[in-house]
């Protein structure tokens, strides 16, 4: 009843507010003051009216009460790893087998490891709002986990002076403004690859491939690459696998699964490595893409999608 009273008045409070138009202009002001004032105060009152009721409504809960030895068990799920995370993993022990570190990306990153430093050009259209998201800082969020070349080659170019080698993985989340759609998707995992040496080879880089490829569906496979672009390796290239039989191939079929190439002699620089002395390879495939295959998955967003129904499949 009381807050029904309340709307009553407030209702009233409305109609004479509507008086506003017959009142001198110089005495509209302080009107309106005067009426917002009044107004504020029934509608505090309102609030409160319905937050005492809806407590009176509530039955307490009795702490104290006994559960009982024939008290129902309520029904629990068993938790599991995102199917994200199952593979990356994978992805990464296969690397790991092969004497690849394990480096972590930022997700939030400069201009400098983002782009400078990976011989973007100053006008290349990455850059650009269009394709990069940024925060009101200025910060990036990483597009490719490629920002993280510059930190891998500085922290372990000690090793290339002692007659080592760089041989680096990093997985990581990415972000790209991007249309969603079926095969489109603004944040997913990347797993990036570096390898420096006094005589890296393209060679060394397609065996790499065969046997991550080939360790990943458990079975042979061949592998071919054609002409890519990107700015940060020269030759660059895309890699080919042929289609394995868990996807429904019959040898008849290529599928285009990432980007390589030789790390480009500015990026070297870049990390204070002599690109006259030192050669090394590059690549970056997504982690997404690897399991829609696996799992023969139509929508890239399931993965970011937060539903149980599908996790559960997992």
């Amino acid at each position: 009843m009381e807050i029904e009273k309340l709307k009553e008045e407030l209702k009233a409070l409305n109609k004479e507010y509507a008086k506003i138009k017959t009142i001198p202009v110089e005495e509209r002001k302080a009107f309106g003051v005067e009426m917002n004032k009044k107004k504020q105060a029934i509608l505090d009152k309102i609030k409160a009216a319905e937050e005492a009721a809806e407590d009176a409504n509530v039955e307490p809960l009795d702490i104290t009460a006994p559960a009982g030895f024939n008290a129902p068990i309520p029904e629990f799920k068993q938790g599991s790893k995102h199917p994200l995370m199952t593979e990356l993993d994978h992805v990464v022990d296969i690397y790991q087998a092969m004497g690849f570190n394990v480096m972590e990306p930022r997700q939030l990153d400069d201009e400098f490891h983002m782009f400078d430093s990976l011989n973007f050009s100053k006008g290349h259209p990455a850059r650009d709002g269009y394709d990069t998201f940024r925060t009101s800082e200025g910060f990036i969020p990483i597009a490719h986990t490629s920002a993280m070349q510059n930190r891998a080659l500085t922290t372990y170019k000690d090793r290339l002076e002692k007659g080592g080698q760089i041989a680096i993985v990093i997985p990581g989340r990415v972000f790209r403004n991007e249309d969603v759609d079926p095969t489109h998707e603004h944040t997913f995992y990347q797993c990036e690859g570096v390898y420096v040496a006094e005589k890296a080879n393209m060679g060394e880089l397609l065996g790499i491939f065969k046997n991550f490829f080939e360790t990943y569906y458990g079975q042979s496979l061949k592998i071919k690459t054609q002409p890519g672009y990107f700015p940060f390796t020269e030759p660059s290239f895309e890699l080919l696998v042929e289609k394995p039989k868990s996807l429904g191939g019959k040898g008849d079929g290529w599928l285009e699964l990432l980007g390589c190439g030789m790390i480009h002699p500015n990026v070297l620089k870049a990390a204070g490595i002599d690109p006259e002395k030192y050669k090394g390879f590059a690549w970056g495939g997504g982690i997404d893409r690897l399991v829609m295959m696996k799992y023969m998955l139509n929508d890239v967003r399931y993965f970011e999608s937060g539903k149980l129904d599908f996790l559960e499949e997992f």
